[in-house]
């Protein structure tokens, strides 16, 4: 896994070979094939890893903030700051919609990035700081802001102040869904 999260990260997944992940592994092809049914298996594998783990990290910093709102407000701007990370956005943003397929992509995002959106957007509708609304449409939509943004940020010739820009639409973007609560 680490091994083909460092390769997956540097080069990407069609400029990774399976030799390769072996090689830095140190193992044989035949072990990488006991634990992975191939290649893909692995980058699914290593994605849902780093899914993980960003999920727990934005949970742990939201939950720090002193009100639902703040949580929310954190947590959009820690994803972005997260997703400046090389490896972030090349696995999560770019070559796994492209590797896995737009709807397997969607399912995993579905399990981690949507679930902890709707969860901060439910509790500030329960705070009474964000006016009721259908839930469900209002996750997916700041997720896929947030997705656009960081690749946004991946993608500008100056990553820092195009991520300070958009952390101002944000953070505007946020405001206004505060001021209908």
């Amino acid at each position: 896994m680490a091994a083909g999260r460092a390769l997956f990260g540097e080069r990407g997944f069609a400029g990774t070979s399976r030799e390769e992940i072996v090689e830095r592994a140190g193992v044989t092809r035949g072990a990488l094939y006991h634990h992975f049914a191939g290649k893909e298996d692995l980058f699914r594998a290593v994605f849902e890893e780093i899914e993980q783990e960003m999920t727990e990290h934005l949970a742990k910093v939201s939950l720090a903030a002193p009100d639902p709102l703040e949580a929310l407000r954190v947590g959009c701007r820690e994803f972005l700051d997260v997703a400046m990370a090389p490896a972030v956005q090349r696995i999560v943003l770019i070559d796994a919609p492209a590797v896995l397929g737009w709807a397997t992509w969607r399912e995993v995002e579905a399990r981690y990035g949507l679930g902890l959106v709707t969860m901060g957007l439910q509790a500030a509708m329960d705070a009474g700081v964000l006016a009721r609304q259908p839930l469900q449409p209002l996750a997916h939509m700041l997720l896929a802001s947030l997705n656009e943004a960081a690749l946004l940020v991946a993608g500008a010739d100056d990553p820092k102040q195009t991520r300070r820009e958009v952390g101002v639409v944000v953070d505007h973007l946020i405001d206004r869904l505060a001021s209908t609560g």
